[in-house]
């Protein structure tokens, strides 16, 4: 990393490294340990201004303010707390954009839904967040704050991450992957504590792996495919973007993938009533995964007001998930949070552009 260039061209702090952060401190002429401080506060305190790590010496901070650096902390926008806690958060970027992130509470954890985009050119039709289109992808510390800013608002500290939030991963995978470094290094989260979930880029899993070898030094995050639909005829109902790209070879590439990394593939499949809810349909997941190195999460649609889907009956639920457990899947039903505050994805910030 050039330090000093980077200052000149608006250096935002938030995702840098401990090392990375004494590089830019020696570079412009201060002691290593400086940029120690500045790491403590921006991870450990979770500082929003420059002007407010005291510990620097004033002439320094404002010198670095001069030059165009900042810490790149997003802004609260809106706060929605359901009645099981969950809390979901809207925050504001530089730019004028929105970002949810849901914290989802139970006594023993506590997980981070990421957004990893501003909105979704996927157009799956049982997401709110696609109905607006893609806005852009986000940046690190526009990834990272999110974590800070849950960690801030529930005055706890997260244990599991899921990118599960607005966007597609793997079409900003280099920030994803940034991200999910300084979530591992610098906010201590293990990587096996952190979920990266995809509907499927033609031939971007074994990419993925790779890079994310390169970047991470070993792959340890869990993997999670959202296949939602048994068939490629139910997938292309649901999913536009499955037209180009088969169910059978996003499970190529998911063996391609495993064969890379050794981690299991984790299969979302979101029930959708009297739809893909069905036994046979149970069956047909069966047979598609079947003999696969792989886990299936079962979730129960979330309604939004652009689709007349129905949610299933838990009855339902557990008869589909009985014949994948009959047929030696690996399965677990998840249970929806928050469903009295805007639970689906892209809801609140759909509602707050809308008023």
């Amino acid at each position: 990393m050039n330090a000093s260039s980077l200052v000149d061209k608006n250096l935002v702090l938030l995702g840098l490294s401990e090392s990375e952060l004494e590089e830019l401190a020696i570079s412009l002429g201060q002691p290593a340990f400086r940029g120690r401080q500045i790491y403590d506060w921006l991870y450990k305190k979770g500082v929003k201004e420059i002007d407010s790590i005291t510990v620097l010496p004033k002439t320094w901070r404002a010198y670095l303010q001069q030059r165009g650096a900042k810490v790149g902390r997003l802004k609260e926008v809106r706060r929605l707390v359901a009645l099981d806690q969950t809390t979901k958060l809207l925050l504001g970027t530089e730019d004028g954009e929105n970002i949810e992130t849901v914290g989802i509470p139970t006594e023993h954890r506590l997980t981070v839904c990421i957004s990893s985009q501003i909105g979704c050119s996927m157009g799956c039709r049982f997401c709110a967040t696609g109905k607006g289109g893609l806005q852009r992808s986000l940046t690190t510390n526009e990834i990272v704050d999110q974590l800070i800013s849950v960690r801030e608002a529930m005055d706890r500290r997260p244990s599991h991450v899921v990118f599960m939030g607005m966007g597609e991963p793997l079409l900003n995978f280099e920030a994803v992957l940034s991200a999910i470094r300084c979530f591992n290094n610098d906010l201590g989260i293990s990587q096996r504590r952190i979920t990266v979930s995809t509907v499927g880029i033609p031939h971007a899993l074994p990419g993925l792996a790779k890079l994310a070898l390169q970047h991470l030094g070993r792959v340890q995050f869990t993997l999670a495919v959202s296949l939602h639909a048994p068939n490629q005829e139910l997938r292309e109902v649901l999913i536009p973007t499955a037209k180009s790209y088969p169910i059978h070879s996003l499970l190529q590439d998911c063996r391609h993938y495993f064969s890379i990394t050794g981690r299991r593939i984790s299969f979302e499949y979101i029930l959708l009533g009297e739809l893909n809810d069905r036994l046979e349909h149970a069956e047909q997941l069966a047979d598609l995964v079947g003999g696969f190195q792989s886990h299936v999460n079962l979730i129960a649609y979330n309604p939004i007001q652009e689709e007349q889907f129905q949610r299933p009956t838990l009855r339902t639920i557990r008869r589909f998930q009985h014949v994948l457990e009959r047929r030696g899947v690996a399965v677990s039903f998840r249970p929806s949070r928050g469903l009295d505050q805007s639970a689906a994805c892209g809801q609140l910030r759909r509602q707050y552009a809308n008023t």
